[in-house]
């Protein structure tokens, strides 16, 4: 899928920005990743709020075979084959990823900012025997 037909894709949602990876495009809005299009499939993000949605919809989770071997999953899923023919659908769902994103992304600066355990803790020196 070339960056034309995503953006034909998600035009009822409004601009996105397209940037080449891995073999692939992310698929950004406002500088947030929301999707990703690969082997011309589109995946949209999902978190612990959506992922049932998607799982409800019979949809598979993007997944990619690493140098050692294993395979990695991500936390995008595959949008429906209706949506792409549905700009209303597309939209709708590309929304859903959107909030994912920024929740996601909300979650990992708040997690940033907290200090860590050690955090204001000075090491001791080991007491030497006298």
């Amino acid at each position: 899928m070339d960056a034309e037909a995503v953006r034909e894709t998600f035009q009822a949602f409004g601009p996105v920005g397209i940037r080449r990876m891995f073999g692939g495009q992310g698929i950004y809005r406002e500088g947030v990743m929301f999707a990703l299009e690969s082997g011309g499939e589109l995946y949209l993000k999902v978190d612990d709020e959506s992922l049932g949605f998607f799982r409800d919809l019979g949809s598979r989770a993007f997944s990619y075979r690493m140098k050692d071997g294993r395979t990695g999953v991500m936390s995008y899923w595959l949008m429906p084959e209706s949506a792409l023919d549905d700009p209303d659908e597309a939209a709708r769902l590309a929304r859903m990823a959107f909030e994912a994103a920024l929740r996601t992304k909300a979650a990992a600066a708040k997690k940033a900012k907290k200090p860590s355990s050690r955090a204001g803790k000075s090491r001791k020196s080991p007491e030497r025997a006298l």
